[in-house]
């Protein structure tokens, strides 16, 4: 059973798919790593190479030897700061409205814009 935060699925994270984030809590802190998928319900993510499980699997139609398993579980999206492309450090993100209505990350450390990855 998967535990809902109250609020979460109504919460918008300046964090997406593909971003190159770092973990700054936790037993992987300091490994770097991209954001392969953001639960929005759960308030997690999960960071390739970072938080490393092995499940046993049955054999069956799909992986018909069966086997162990490696997997990235997710952690909790507050544990992981968004890496400027720019410095290459770790940084807490601004949004910028630009005159058009369009937003635009920004670093707070180095005030580079930050793209969205594609």
């Amino acid at each position: 059973m998967i535990k809902v935060k109250p609020g979460a699925a109504k919460r918008k994270f300046q964090i997406v798919k593909g971003d190159r984030v770092k973990v700054i809590r936790g037993n992987f802190r300091d490994m770097e790593g991209t954001v392969l998928e953001i639960i929005p319900a759960t308030g997690r993510v999960r960071v390739e190479g970072v938080n490393m499980r092995k499940r046993h699997q049955r054999p069956s139609q799909a992986n018909p030897d069966g086997g162990i398993v490696t997997f990235e579980a997710p952690i909790d999206i507050s544990n992981v700061m968004l890496v400027d492309p720019a410095t290459g450090e770790a940084t807490r993100v601004r949004t910028r409205i630009e005159e058009d209505g369009t937003k635009e990350r920004i670093s707070v450390k180095s005030g580079n814009p930050i793209p969205k990855p594609r």
